[in-house]
């Protein structure tokens, strides 16, 4: 496994972009406004999203996240891969991960990823340049109780500016239950 190492500046400012993006704030800048108008054009149509892109000038970066997840006892384990189509680099993105049953509060995390709630992990992908695919984040995670199943949840919520135009493969549900068998997403 290769062990990635960031600068104390770089983690910060990615915490900085998960706090921006997570509390809504109105002084998000340039890339946090692109990201917002990105979103909102989501589901409006390609006409849409062409339009928000003129105006904010945002690049185009079609984000994939996949991996799989596996549970057994009080143990979950994730491994997450993300990557970028292009045509533009995504200088970081930041991904969401869900679970309906709630983390023990002696998670430890790698790198790069923080607890954004009881049932909620943040994490950032940190370069992914475009057709070239991202490393891999492993999350071991403890979880209340032995659950029979649990849900996950993977969606991008901060992309560096950039306007995904194809969402569909950057947002998944998956149903893992307590067989201790990888369920892909």
């Amino acid at each position: 496994m290769q062990v990635m190492r960031r600068s104390l500046f770089a983690a910060s400012a990615a915490m900085a972009a998960v706090v921006l993006v997570a509390g809504g704030s109105a002084s998000a800048g340039a890339a946090g406004d692109s990201a917002r108008v990105a979103e909102g054009a989501e589901g409006v149509g390609a006409g849409a999203e062409e339009e928000a892109r003129a105006r904010t000038g945002a690049a185009e970066a079609d984000l994939a996240h996949h991996g799989h997840a596996s549970l057994w006892e009080d143990r979950l384990a994730v491994w997450l891969e993300s990557g970028n189509s292009g045509p533009a680099e995504v200088a970081d993105a930041t991904v969401r991960l869900t679970f309906s049953v709630e983390l023990a509060g002696d998670v430890e995390l790698p790198s790069g990823c923080l607890r954004g709630g009881d049932r909620v992990v943040l994490c950032r992908t940190g370069t992914l340049r475009a057709g070239i695919g991202g490393s891999g984040i492993p999350l071991d995670l403890k979880l209340v109780g032995s659950p029979a199943e649990t849900v996950v949840g993977v969606t991008t919520v901060w992309s560096g500016g950039t306007v995904d135009p194809n969402r569909g493969n950057d947002d998944h549900t998956v149903l893992v239950p307590a067989t201790g068998d990888g369920y892909i997403f």
